[in-house]
């Protein structure tokens, strides 16, 4: 398989398979939200499109990044996620990279989005797909984000390794500039657990298949081929 890693600036052209990256914490919450019983997210390309969907669907859950704020029901933190009963609702979620990054390549015939929750099942749709050329959108700190970098190198790696160890890669993402600012509580609208959350491998048995639903990027769960 030919893996390309790009940040979001980095993007030419389309690229027949994209998995886009946010492991702290936009695509972690996600998977937690489909683990909440959520039937689909819809990925949205500002503040303001978050809050006119939920002034058209008042029954829609919003989320995004940052403090609790007017018009939002809950904040991207896994460990406040998790608390939430999600069972059938329709999420819309804006965050400052992961969202972005999925909208940098919506046009994609094939677009996933990860973290360390899903690798397993994002690897396994890979192979079963057979892709052959896949570009990984490395969503964070422009492209720089380490714990991003080293989530897509392990997917990447379970998709021709199976049974890859991912010691190395955790430690990375550990050791991250994220994970430092989020242990610390310089992130505001989080949990402490967050950081454990989000470096947890393989918690959920689905991968997570963003496309367009109309003029919506909406992002549902494919549960994990036996």
């Amino acid at each position: 398989m030919d893996a390309r890693f790009l940040g979001i600036a980095d993007l030419t052209g389309t690229p027949s398979v994209a998995v886009v990256v946010d492991v702290m914490r936009a695509f972690t919450v996600a998977a937690w939200a489909f683990g909440q019983g959520a039937e689909k997210i819809v990925l949205a390309a500002s503040l303001d499109e978050a809050l006119a969907l939920k002034a058209r669907h008042p029954d829609w859950v919003t989320l995004k990044d940052g403090p609790p704020a007017p018009g939002f029901d809950a904040v991207n933190s896994p460990g406040l996620l998790r608390s939430i009963d999600l069972s059938g609702r329709t999420v819309v979620q804006k965050t400052t990279a992961g969202t972005v990054g999925a909208l940098a390549v919506k046009d994609a015939p094939l677009v996933l989005c990860a973290g360390f929750v899903v690798a397993e099942a994002t690897a396994r749709l890979l192979r079963t797909r057979k892709a052959d050329s896949v570009t990984f959108v490395v969503t964070g700190d422009d492209g720089q984000a380490e714990e991003d970098l080293a989530c897509a190198q392990y997917i990447a790696r379970r998709v021709i390794e199976p049974g890859a160890d991912v010691a190395e890669f955790g430690r990375r993402a550990a050791d991250s500039r994220a994970a430092s600012d989020l242990a610390a509580g310089l992130r505001q609208g989080s949990h402490p657990d967050d950081v454990a959350l989000c470096l947890e491998v393989d918690r959920f048995p689905f991968a997570m298949v963003a496309a367009l639903e109309g003029s919506l990027m909406v992002l549902r769960q494919e549960p994990l081929e036996a």
